[in-house]
Protein backbone atom coordinates (compact mmCIF):
# COMPACT_ATOMS: atom_id res chain seq x y z
CA UNK A 1 0.00 0.00 0.00
CA UNK A 2 1.10 3.58 -0.72
CA UNK A 3 1.70 4.76 2.76
CA UNK A 4 1.36 8.62 3.41
CA UNK A 5 4.73 9.92 3.49
CA UNK A 6 5.75 13.17 5.26
CA UNK A 7 9.18 14.58 3.79
CA UNK A 8 11.47 16.69 4.97
CA UNK A 9 13.67 19.21 3.04
CA UNK A 10 17.14 19.93 4.30
CA UNK A 11 18.51 23.17 2.52
CA UNK A 12 22.61 22.85 1.60
CA UNK A 13 23.76 26.19 3.06
CA UNK A 14 26.96 27.31 1.71
CA UNK A 15 29.21 29.13 4.11
CA UNK A 16 31.28 31.95 2.78
CA UNK A 17 33.76 33.57 4.70
CA UNK A 18 33.76 36.86 3.90
CA UNK A 19 37.70 38.28 3.93
CA UNK A 20 38.78 41.42 5.67
CA UNK A 21 42.06 43.18 5.88
CA UNK A 22 44.33 42.76 9.01
CA UNK A 23 43.75 38.74 8.94
CA UNK A 24 40.81 39.22 11.23
CA UNK A 25 38.85 36.18 12.02
CA UNK A 26 35.28 35.59 9.85
CA UNK A 27 32.34 35.91 11.38
CA UNK A 28 30.19 33.18 12.84
CA UNK A 29 27.78 32.49 10.62
CA UNK A 30 24.14 31.97 11.56
CA UNK A 31 22.42 28.47 10.15
CA UNK A 32 18.39 28.85 10.10
CA UNK A 33 16.79 25.96 11.51
CA UNK A 34 14.04 24.68 9.24
CA UNK A 35 10.63 24.13 10.25
CA UNK A 36 10.26 20.27 11.07
CA UNK A 37 7.79 18.33 8.64
CA UNK A 38 4.38 17.25 9.20
CA UNK A 39 3.83 14.61 11.28
CA UNK A 40 0.75 13.01 10.60
CA UNK A 41 -1.19 11.58 13.72
CA UNK A 42 -2.71 8.87 11.79
CA UNK A 43 -0.52 6.06 12.96
CA UNK A 44 0.80 3.50 10.58
CA UNK A 45 1.89 1.11 13.70
CA UNK A 46 -0.05 2.07 17.23
CA UNK A 47 1.68 3.58 20.11
CA UNK A 48 1.22 1.07 23.11
CA UNK A 49 0.41 1.82 26.68
CA UNK A 50 -0.02 0.21 29.63
CA UNK A 51 -3.19 -0.26 31.02
CA UNK A 52 -1.79 1.32 34.70
CA UNK A 53 -0.75 4.14 32.26
CA UNK A 54 -4.01 4.90 30.60
CA UNK A 55 -5.60 4.76 33.43
CA UNK A 56 -7.60 1.67 33.57
CA UNK A 57 -7.56 -0.76 36.70
CA UNK A 58 -5.22 -3.74 34.70
CA UNK A 59 -7.41 -6.92 36.49
CA UNK A 60 -10.94 -5.25 35.66
CA UNK A 61 -9.50 -4.51 32.04
CA UNK A 62 -8.58 -7.90 31.57
CA UNK A 63 -11.75 -9.21 33.41
CA UNK A 64 -13.56 -7.57 30.19
CA UNK A 65 -11.07 -9.11 27.92
CA UNK A 66 -12.51 -12.39 29.20
CA UNK A 67 -15.72 -11.73 29.12
CA UNK A 68 -15.27 -10.87 25.19
CA UNK A 69 -13.07 -13.93 24.19
CA UNK A 70 -14.46 -16.97 26.48
CA UNK A 71 -15.91 -20.08 24.41
CA UNK A 72 -18.96 -19.46 22.79
CA UNK A 73 -18.38 -15.51 21.86
CA UNK A 74 -16.94 -16.84 18.23
CA UNK A 75 -14.75 -13.73 18.85
CA UNK A 76 -11.57 -13.88 16.98
CA UNK A 77 -10.04 -10.59 18.41
CA UNK A 78 -10.74 -7.75 20.52
CA UNK A 79 -9.15 -4.48 21.27
CA UNK A 80 -8.78 -1.25 23.32
CA UNK A 81 -7.51 1.78 21.94
CA UNK A 82 -7.22 4.83 24.58
CA UNK A 83 -6.08 8.29 23.97
CA UNK A 84 -4.62 7.18 20.26
CA UNK A 85 -2.79 4.34 21.85
CA UNK A 86 -3.25 0.76 22.13
CA UNK A 87 -3.89 -0.43 25.62
CA UNK A 88 -5.07 -3.98 25.20
CA UNK A 89 -5.40 -6.92 22.33
CA UNK A 90 -6.44 -10.18 22.11
CA UNK A 91 -6.54 -12.64 19.49
CA UNK A 92 -7.84 -16.52 19.05
CA UNK A 93 -8.90 -19.28 17.09
CA UNK A 94 -11.66 -21.29 17.13
CA UNK A 95 -12.56 -22.83 20.78
CA UNK A 96 -13.46 -26.37 21.28
CA UNK A 97 -16.79 -25.60 22.91
CA UNK A 98 -17.69 -23.49 19.55
CA UNK A 99 -16.51 -26.30 17.28
CA UNK A 100 -18.87 -28.81 18.87
CA UNK A 101 -21.25 -26.34 18.15
CA UNK A 102 -20.71 -26.35 14.76
CA UNK A 103 -20.51 -29.74 14.15
CA UNK A 104 -23.85 -30.51 15.50
CA UNK A 105 -25.63 -27.66 13.93
CA UNK A 106 -24.43 -28.20 10.74
CA UNK A 107 -26.14 -29.51 7.51
CA UNK A 108 -23.79 -30.09 5.30
CA UNK A 109 -21.53 -33.08 5.59
CA UNK A 110 -17.90 -30.70 5.49
CA UNK A 111 -19.55 -28.23 8.86
CA UNK A 112 -20.08 -31.75 10.76
CA UNK A 113 -16.47 -32.60 10.43
CA UNK A 114 -14.44 -30.78 13.17
CA UNK A 115 -10.98 -30.97 11.07
CA UNK A 116 -12.87 -28.46 8.41
CA UNK A 117 -13.02 -25.81 11.50
CA UNK A 118 -10.10 -26.58 12.95
CA UNK A 119 -7.68 -26.29 9.62
CA UNK A 120 -9.97 -22.96 8.36
CA UNK A 121 -10.30 -20.72 11.62
CA UNK A 122 -7.30 -22.02 13.57
CA UNK A 123 -4.65 -19.93 15.28
CA UNK A 124 -5.36 -15.97 14.68
CA UNK A 125 -2.75 -12.91 15.70
CA UNK A 126 -2.71 -9.09 15.34
CA UNK A 127 -1.96 -10.11 11.54
CA UNK A 128 -5.15 -11.80 10.75
CA UNK A 129 -7.95 -10.58 8.39
CA UNK A 130 -11.47 -9.54 10.00
CA UNK A 131 -14.26 -8.28 7.53
CA UNK A 132 -16.49 -6.10 7.87
CA UNK A 133 -19.59 -7.01 6.48
CA UNK A 134 -21.99 -4.02 7.07
CA UNK A 135 -19.46 -2.24 8.64
CA UNK A 136 -18.34 -0.78 5.48
CA UNK A 137 -21.82 1.61 4.81
CA UNK A 138 -20.20 3.80 7.43
CA UNK A 139 -16.73 3.86 5.19
CA UNK A 140 -18.52 4.35 2.19
CA UNK A 141 -20.53 7.31 4.18
CA UNK A 142 -18.10 8.90 5.02
CA UNK A 143 -16.43 8.77 1.22
CA UNK A 144 -19.79 10.32 0.26
CA UNK A 145 -18.70 13.28 2.64
CA UNK A 146 -15.45 12.96 0.94
CA UNK A 147 -17.10 13.96 -2.32
CA UNK A 148 -19.14 16.62 -1.49
CA UNK A 149 -16.47 18.26 -0.13
CA UNK A 150 -14.03 17.92 -3.08
CA UNK A 151 -17.42 19.32 -5.17
CA UNK A 152 -18.30 16.41 -6.66
CA UNK A 153 -21.71 15.80 -4.53
CA UNK A 154 -23.58 19.29 -3.85
CA UNK A 155 -24.71 18.36 -0.65
CA UNK A 156 -26.46 15.08 1.23
CA UNK A 157 -29.76 17.13 -0.28
CA UNK A 158 -28.99 16.43 -3.71
CA UNK A 159 -30.95 14.75 -5.63
CA UNK A 160 -30.03 10.96 -5.82
CA UNK A 161 -31.44 10.80 -9.54
CA UNK A 162 -29.21 13.48 -10.77
CA UNK A 163 -26.62 10.85 -10.95
CA UNK A 164 -29.04 7.68 -10.94
CA UNK A 165 -30.55 8.75 -13.85
CA UNK A 166 -32.40 5.44 -14.46
CA UNK A 167 -34.94 7.11 -11.80
CA UNK A 168 -35.75 10.13 -13.34
CA UNK A 169 -38.98 9.18 -15.14
CA UNK A 170 -40.89 7.96 -12.24
CA UNK A 171 -41.25 9.15 -8.44
CA UNK A 172 -38.22 8.11 -7.51
CA UNK A 173 -36.80 11.42 -8.95
CA UNK A 174 -37.37 12.54 -5.56
CA UNK A 175 -35.11 10.61 -3.46
CA UNK A 176 -32.28 12.52 -1.52
CA UNK A 177 -28.52 11.27 -1.01
CA UNK A 178 -29.86 11.92 2.88
CA UNK A 179 -33.03 9.39 2.04
CA UNK A 180 -30.67 6.74 1.17
CA UNK A 181 -27.99 7.40 3.83
CA UNK A 182 -30.56 6.97 6.52
CA UNK A 183 -31.95 4.30 4.88
CA UNK A 184 -35.41 5.91 4.77
CA UNK A 185 -35.40 6.10 1.02
CA UNK A 186 -38.88 4.20 0.56
CA UNK A 187 -37.26 1.83 -1.82
CA UNK A 188 -38.54 -1.91 -1.56
CA UNK A 189 -35.78 -4.22 0.05
CA UNK A 190 -34.43 -6.76 -2.26
CA UNK A 191 -34.16 -10.31 -1.73
CA UNK A 192 -32.53 -13.03 -4.04
CA UNK A 193 -35.34 -15.15 -4.97
CA UNK A 194 -34.52 -19.03 -5.02
CA UNK A 195 -37.57 -19.75 -6.87
CA UNK A 196 -36.70 -17.76 -9.85
CA UNK A 197 -32.90 -17.24 -9.31
CA UNK A 198 -33.20 -13.15 -9.53
CA UNK A 199 -33.73 -10.46 -7.04
CA UNK A 200 -36.36 -9.32 -6.73
CA UNK A 201 -39.40 -7.91 -3.47
CA UNK A 202 -38.30 -9.49 -0.56
CA UNK A 203 -41.27 -12.09 0.48
CA UNK A 204 -40.56 -12.08 4.12
CA UNK A 205 -39.59 -9.94 7.59
CA UNK A 206 -36.68 -11.82 8.49
CA UNK A 207 -34.64 -11.44 4.98
CA UNK A 208 -35.67 -7.62 4.63
CA UNK A 209 -34.71 -6.84 8.10
CA UNK A 210 -31.37 -8.23 7.18
CA UNK A 211 -30.88 -6.01 4.56
CA UNK A 212 -31.91 -8.21 1.74
CA UNK A 213 -29.99 -10.99 1.10
CA UNK A 214 -28.54 -10.37 -2.37
CA UNK A 215 -24.98 -11.85 -1.65
CA UNK A 216 -26.13 -14.88 -4.13
CA UNK A 217 -26.84 -12.58 -7.08
CA UNK A 218 -24.28 -12.02 -9.59
CA UNK A 219 -24.90 -8.51 -10.89
CA UNK A 220 -25.84 -6.95 -7.47
CA UNK A 221 -25.96 -3.24 -8.73
CA UNK A 222 -28.61 -3.70 -11.31
CA UNK A 223 -30.87 -5.19 -8.98
CA UNK A 224 -30.40 -2.35 -6.43
CA UNK A 225 -31.19 0.02 -8.98
CA UNK A 226 -34.20 -1.46 -10.42
CA UNK A 227 -36.70 -1.24 -7.63
CA UNK A 228 -39.99 0.34 -7.03
CA UNK A 229 -40.98 2.88 -4.11
CA UNK A 230 -43.53 1.62 -1.58
CA UNK A 231 -46.42 2.70 -1.90
CA UNK A 232 -47.73 4.81 1.89
CA UNK A 233 -50.10 2.76 3.32
CA UNK A 234 -49.63 -0.56 1.53
CA UNK A 235 -49.30 -3.64 2.86
CA UNK A 236 -46.30 -5.36 2.55
CA UNK A 237 -45.31 -8.91 3.80
CA UNK A 238 -41.58 -7.87 4.37
CA UNK A 239 -42.55 -4.97 6.85
CA UNK A 240 -42.38 -4.88 10.48
CA UNK A 241 -45.90 -3.68 10.94
CA UNK A 242 -47.07 -5.11 7.75
CA UNK A 243 -48.54 -1.46 6.96
CA UNK A 244 -45.18 0.77 4.77
CA UNK A 245 -45.66 4.44 6.15
CA UNK A 246 -43.64 6.59 4.34
CA UNK A 247 -40.28 7.71 5.59
CA UNK A 248 -39.72 4.93 7.46
CA UNK A 249 -36.44 3.09 8.32
CA UNK A 250 -36.01 0.40 6.29
CA UNK A 251 -32.29 -1.28 6.65
CA UNK A 252 -31.36 -2.11 3.12
CA UNK A 253 -27.70 -3.28 1.69
CA UNK A 254 -29.10 -1.84 -1.81
CA UNK A 255 -29.54 1.70 -0.32
CA UNK A 256 -25.79 1.66 0.31
CA UNK A 257 -25.02 -0.27 -2.92
CA UNK A 258 -26.78 2.72 -4.54
CA UNK A 259 -24.66 5.04 -2.54
CA UNK A 260 -21.33 3.45 -4.35
CA UNK A 261 -22.96 4.03 -7.53
CA UNK A 262 -23.75 7.69 -7.12
CA UNK A 263 -19.84 7.96 -5.89
CA UNK A 264 -18.89 6.63 -9.22
CA UNK A 265 -20.94 8.57 -11.20
CA UNK A 266 -19.85 11.63 -9.57
CA UNK A 267 -16.13 11.20 -9.22
CA UNK A 268 -15.61 9.26 -12.53
CA UNK A 269 -13.42 6.88 -9.65
CA UNK A 270 -15.12 3.33 -8.38
CA UNK A 271 -15.31 3.10 -5.14
CA UNK A 272 -12.26 1.15 -4.20
CA UNK A 273 -9.81 3.75 -5.76
CA UNK A 274 -11.53 6.63 -4.69
CA UNK A 275 -11.02 5.01 -1.23
CA UNK A 276 -7.22 4.30 -1.88
CA UNK A 277 -6.22 7.75 -2.58
CA UNK A 278 -8.35 9.64 -0.10
CA UNK A 279 -9.02 7.41 2.93
CA UNK A 280 -6.72 4.62 3.18
CA UNK A 281 -3.38 6.14 2.15
CA UNK A 282 -4.10 8.98 4.45
CA UNK A 283 -4.83 7.20 7.80
CA UNK A 284 -2.21 4.28 6.81
CA UNK A 285 -4.90 1.49 6.46
CA UNK A 286 -4.41 -1.29 4.41
CA UNK A 287 -7.81 -2.64 2.69
CA UNK A 288 -9.14 -5.33 0.83
CA UNK A 289 -12.74 -4.64 -1.07
CA UNK A 290 -15.24 -6.95 -2.60
CA UNK A 291 -17.14 -6.65 -5.63
CA UNK A 292 -19.67 -8.20 -7.10
CA UNK A 293 -19.26 -11.12 -10.09
CA UNK A 294 -20.12 -8.91 -13.37
CA UNK A 295 -17.07 -8.24 -15.30
CA UNK A 296 -18.48 -5.12 -16.49
CA UNK A 297 -19.88 -2.51 -13.88
CA UNK A 298 -17.25 -0.22 -12.01
CA UNK A 299 -14.28 -2.22 -12.62
CA UNK A 300 -14.46 -5.31 -13.10
CA UNK A 301 -17.62 -5.42 -11.03
CA UNK A 302 -19.17 -3.81 -8.57
CA UNK A 303 -17.64 -2.74 -5.37
CA UNK A 304 -20.12 -4.32 -2.74
CA UNK A 305 -20.31 -0.77 -0.93
CA UNK A 306 -22.43 -2.23 2.12
CA UNK A 307 -20.45 -4.27 2.97
CA UNK A 308 -17.32 -6.38 2.40
CA UNK A 309 -14.10 -4.82 3.16
CA UNK A 310 -11.11 -7.01 4.59
CA UNK A 311 -8.58 -5.46 7.20
CA UNK A 312 -6.68 -6.33 10.03
CA UNK A 313 -8.20 -5.09 13.89
CA UNK A 314 -5.53 -2.69 14.37
CA UNK A 315 -6.37 -1.24 10.60
CA UNK A 316 -9.81 -1.07 11.46
CA UNK A 317 -9.47 0.87 14.69
CA UNK A 318 -7.55 3.79 12.36
CA UNK A 319 -10.82 4.62 11.23
CA UNK A 320 -12.12 4.89 14.23
CA UNK A 321 -9.68 7.33 15.42
CA UNK A 322 -9.98 9.38 12.85
CA UNK A 323 -13.50 10.06 13.83
CA UNK A 324 -11.62 11.12 17.43
CA UNK A 325 -9.70 13.41 15.38
CA UNK A 326 -12.27 14.98 13.65
CA UNK A 327 -11.48 14.54 10.30
CA UNK A 328 -8.01 13.18 7.98
CA UNK A 329 -5.28 15.40 9.47
CA UNK A 330 -3.24 16.19 6.40
CA UNK A 331 -0.23 18.99 6.49
CA UNK A 332 -2.60 21.02 4.60
CA UNK A 333 -5.71 21.17 7.66
CA UNK A 334 -8.26 19.05 9.04
CA UNK A 335 -10.25 17.31 6.06
CA UNK A 336 -13.69 16.61 6.16
CA UNK A 337 -14.39 17.43 9.53
CA UNK A 338 -17.61 19.23 8.44
CA UNK A 339 -18.98 15.76 7.58
CA UNK A 340 -17.67 14.35 10.23
CA UNK A 341 -18.98 16.96 12.96
CA UNK A 342 -22.73 15.76 11.39
CA UNK A 343 -22.01 12.52 12.14
CA UNK A 344 -21.06 13.30 15.59
CA UNK A 345 -23.94 15.12 16.33
CA UNK A 346 -26.57 12.59 15.83
CA UNK A 347 -29.22 11.46 18.59
CA UNK A 348 -31.10 8.53 16.59
CA UNK A 349 -29.92 4.97 17.15
CA UNK A 350 -29.06 5.25 13.03
CA UNK A 351 -27.73 8.42 11.36
CA UNK A 352 -25.62 8.23 7.89
CA UNK A 353 -24.86 4.78 7.73
CA UNK A 354 -23.41 4.78 11.45
CA UNK A 355 -25.23 3.28 14.86
CA UNK A 356 -25.40 4.78 18.13
CA UNK A 357 -26.57 3.53 21.85
CA UNK A 358 -27.05 5.68 25.05
CA UNK A 359 -24.55 4.25 27.19
CA UNK A 360 -25.39 6.80 30.25
CA UNK A 361 -28.02 8.43 31.18
CA UNK A 362 -28.83 11.17 33.64
CA UNK A 363 -30.81 11.51 36.48
CA UNK A 364 -33.45 12.66 34.02
CA UNK A 365 -33.36 9.92 31.70
CA UNK A 366 -31.15 12.01 28.88
CA UNK A 367 -28.51 10.80 27.74
CA UNK A 368 -24.36 12.03 28.98
CA UNK A 369 -23.10 9.24 27.08
CA UNK A 370 -24.27 8.48 23.32
CA UNK A 371 -21.57 6.09 21.63
CA UNK A 372 -21.43 5.79 17.70
CA UNK A 373 -20.29 2.62 16.20
CA UNK A 374 -20.06 0.54 13.10
CA UNK A 375 -22.16 -2.85 13.07
CA UNK A 376 -21.37 -5.71 10.56
CA UNK A 377 -22.88 -9.09 10.60
CA UNK A 378 -21.64 -11.71 12.90
CA UNK A 379 -20.71 -9.18 15.23
CA UNK A 380 -17.65 -6.85 13.29
CA UNK A 381 -17.62 -3.70 15.38
CA UNK A 382 -15.69 -0.31 15.84
CA UNK A 383 -17.14 1.05 18.59
CA UNK A 384 -16.18 5.28 19.24
CA UNK A 385 -17.12 6.49 22.80
CA UNK A 386 -15.90 10.16 23.18
CA UNK A 387 -16.25 10.94 26.51
CA UNK A 388 -13.67 8.39 27.35
CA UNK A 389 -11.54 8.37 24.61
CA UNK A 390 -12.06 4.91 23.67
CA UNK A 391 -11.95 3.12 20.45
CA UNK A 392 -12.92 -0.63 20.97
CA UNK A 393 -12.73 -2.83 18.33
CA UNK A 394 -14.20 -6.71 18.30
CA UNK A 395 -14.31 -8.97 15.09
CA UNK A 396 -15.87 -12.95 15.13
CA UNK A 397 -13.70 -15.58 13.15
CA UNK A 398 -13.20 -15.30 9.79
CA UNK A 399 -11.59 -17.07 7.10
CA UNK A 400 -11.30 -15.97 3.23
CA UNK A 401 -12.47 -18.36 0.70
CA UNK A 402 -10.96 -17.62 -2.78
CA UNK A 403 -11.88 -20.53 -4.37
CA UNK A 404 -13.82 -19.67 -7.68
CA UNK A 405 -10.88 -17.19 -8.49
CA UNK A 406 -7.63 -15.03 -7.25
CA UNK A 407 -10.01 -12.07 -7.49
CA UNK A 408 -11.95 -10.81 -4.09
CA UNK A 409 -15.29 -11.20 -6.49
CA UNK A 410 -18.21 -12.43 -4.64
CA UNK A 411 -19.73 -16.28 -5.70
CA UNK A 412 -21.51 -17.96 -3.65
CA UNK A 413 -22.50 -21.86 -4.09
CA UNK A 414 -24.34 -22.40 -0.88
CA UNK A 415 -22.99 -25.71 0.67
CA UNK A 416 -19.60 -25.49 -0.82
CA UNK A 417 -17.08 -22.79 0.19
CA UNK A 418 -14.68 -25.31 -1.76
CA UNK A 419 -15.86 -24.03 -5.03
CA UNK A 420 -17.07 -20.33 -3.86
CA UNK A 421 -15.66 -17.07 -3.08
CA UNK A 422 -16.93 -16.21 0.30
CA UNK A 423 -16.43 -14.24 3.21
CA UNK A 424 -16.74 -16.60 5.86
CA UNK A 425 -17.29 -15.30 9.24
CA UNK A 426 -18.52 -17.72 11.93
CA UNK A 427 -21.47 -18.45 12.55
CA UNK A 428 -24.24 -17.18 10.50
CA UNK A 429 -22.23 -16.26 6.89
CA UNK A 430 -21.22 -20.40 7.08
CA UNK A 431 -25.25 -20.72 7.42
CA UNK A 432 -25.13 -22.09 10.67
CA UNK A 433 -27.67 -20.16 13.31
CA UNK A 434 -25.47 -21.07 16.44
CA UNK A 435 -25.94 -18.64 19.21
CA UNK A 436 -23.45 -16.10 20.70
CA UNK A 437 -23.08 -14.85 24.30
CA UNK A 438 -21.41 -11.73 22.92
CA UNK A 439 -22.75 -8.51 23.79
CA UNK A 440 -21.14 -5.25 22.37
CA UNK A 441 -22.97 -3.08 24.93
CA UNK A 442 -21.77 -5.26 27.71
CA UNK A 443 -18.02 -5.36 26.23
CA UNK A 444 -17.93 -1.66 26.22
CA UNK A 445 -19.63 -1.35 29.60
CA UNK A 446 -17.33 -3.60 31.33
CA UNK A 447 -14.33 -1.64 29.37
CA UNK A 448 -15.95 1.81 30.85
CA UNK A 449 -15.92 -0.19 34.23
CA UNK A 450 -12.09 -0.81 34.06
CA UNK A 451 -11.26 3.20 34.10
CA UNK A 452 -10.32 4.02 36.92
CA UNK A 453 -9.14 7.67 36.32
Amino acid sequence: MNKLVNLSFIAALSLQACGGGGGGSAPASSVATPPPGFESPHPDTWQTQSAADAGFNAAALSDAFDYAMQDGTFTQAALVIRNGKLIEEQYRGIAEGEINTLTSLGSYPGDQDPAFWIEAYGTRDSASLMTSWSTAKSFTSLLMGMAIEKGFITSTDQLASDFITEWQADDRINITIEQLLDMRSGLVPVCFLPSTGDLGECANQGDAAAGGNIVFYPDQMSGCINRDLAVDGGAYPWDSDGVYRAGEFLYSNCDTQILGEILFRATGQDPGTFAQAELFDPINMTAYWWRDNVESGQSNGNYLTYCCLDATPRDFAKFGYLMHLGGIELESGTQYGSYVTEVLAMDSFYDKQFWSFCAEQDGSGNCVNRVIHTSGFDGQFIVMDFKHNLIIVRASLYEVFLNHSDDRKMFLIPGSVATSNWLGSVPRAMAIQAPTTFSIAEFHARVVSAISQ
